[in-house]
């Protein structure tokens, strides 16, 4: 058995469950005899690279416990691109603290952060273990059914739409329309999940600008003064990283983050809502609202559902158990069981696969007019999201 530390960080964007990924790891990590000590990276490799860790050791149960159910990344985040010059420095730092088992709690770009680490000490004779733990909102992890992350987002956003739908259905008077923006550079899965609560046609949303299918502005217009006349206001839901044919984002943002991802209406520049909005109004002269929530969906954590805390904290626990086994070089996927009840399990992917792969919304999840979501999508989300409140109607 190898025997050493251990140590696990949190890399990109939050999500209101990563910390029971986190406690999931903590907490397994403390029954497996190999693992000697327990550290966090505060403010992932970056802080790593510094020298600025946590002693799961030195925290209570209670402190450990209460990680499941606290928002936001507790051991703090980053953004670090990952430099080929930073690899043998942190290979120091790992023999320095006898750490042979690393966990990376993050998204694709988080994945390939492990996969460079691991195969680089491989490469030079050092043992160790390194598993990844998924987790984005975005939903757009390769190898996985869902991450964990993404039923709570999902059902923010549902009910953030359910609720400004209802509020523009009353107001239509005074504003005809209202565009919300979901979180996803590349993939549509939170735009789709916004209809989780629609019990009917006139219910919020009506249109869905996905990702997936490039933005036709005529089209649009057309879906939007369809909406108006039919019931009088239009709710609209798109996707921060909509683009034209020619690949042009809609937002016109040129900003790029540290890893090259266009930072949409980022330094000053615009937003795909806005732009939407701007757009119906100079069409048709109505007032109207947008609404852009960022990373309101990652953090709330009263907005959580029970099953994502459940599945996060299991995912970080299988994270330790495959190292007990040896396993190297995967990332934990949750398995969604076959049959007319949902049941969850684990698996793993590899992360030279996850690392460089995508997982944007299948053709069949998006209707032939490329403006909203199939049935066979609400049949995926709904054991996610869990049952969507009852709002009334005064009859005339």
């Amino acid at each position: 058995m190898l025997k050493g530390n251990a140590i696990i960080g949190q890399s990109g964007g939050p999500t209101s469950v990563i910390n029971a990924s986190l406690a999931g790891a903590v907490v397994a990590a403390s029954k497996f005899e190999g693992i000697e000590k327990m550290l966090g990276m505060r403010y992932g490799i970056e802080g790593f690279m510094a020298e600025k860790m946590v002693d799961f050791g030195q925290q209570t149960p209670e402190v450990i416990e209460g990680l499941k159910t606290t928002p936001s990344s507790a051991l703090g985040s980053c953004r670090h691109k990952l430099k080929e010059e930073d690899l043998p420095v942190i290979l120091e730092l790992l023999k320095k603290y006898n750490i042979r088992y690393v966990f990376l709690i993050g998204g694709n770009d988080t994945m390939d952060t492990i996969h460079r680490l691991e195969a680089y000490a491989q490469k030079e004779g050092y043992e160790l273990i390194g598993v990844g733990i998924p987790k984005t909102v975005d939903n757009d992890l390769f190898g996985t059914d869902h991450t964990p992350g993404f039923a709570s987002a999902a059902r923010y956003m549902a009910l953030s739409v359910m609720q400004a739908g209802v509020l523009t259905r009353d107001m239509q008077k005074v504003d005809q329309f209202v565009v919300y923006q979901c979180i996803g550079r590349e993939a549509g899965w939170l735009v789709g999940a916004t209809a989780a609560g629609k019990k009917s046609p006139a219910d919020a949303p009506h249109i869905m600008c996905m990702p997936e299918r490039p933005f036709e502005k005529e089209k649009f217009l057309a879906d939007v003064k369809k909406c108006y006349d039919e019931y009088g206001f239009v709710s609209v839901v798109c996707g921060e990283g909509i683009t034209f044919a020619d690949g042009r984002p809609v937002s016109a943002s040129e900003t790029e983050d540290k890893f090259g991802n266009v930072e949409f209406g980022a330094m000053g520049g615009t937003s795909a809502a806005m732009a939407l909005h701007r757009m119906i109004s100079d069409e048709f002269g109505f007032r109207g609202e947008f609404q852009i929530t960022e990373s309101l969906p990652m953090c709330a954590a009263d907005r959580a559902v029970q099953q994502d805390i459940d599945e996060a904290f299991m995912a970080g626990q299988k994270a330790v158990e495959l190292a007990a086994e040896g396993k190297t070089g995967v990332m934990v996927t949750l398995e969604r069981e076959p049959g007319d009840s949902y049941v969850c399990t684990t698996g793993t992917a590899p992360l030279s696969d996850v690392a460089v792969r995508a997982k944007p919304m299948p053709d069949e999840y998006i209707n032939a007019e490329g403006n909203f979501v199939t049935d066979a999508f609400f049949d995926y989300l709904r054991p996610l999201v869990g049952d969507m409140p009852e709002y009334v109607t005064l009859k005339s």
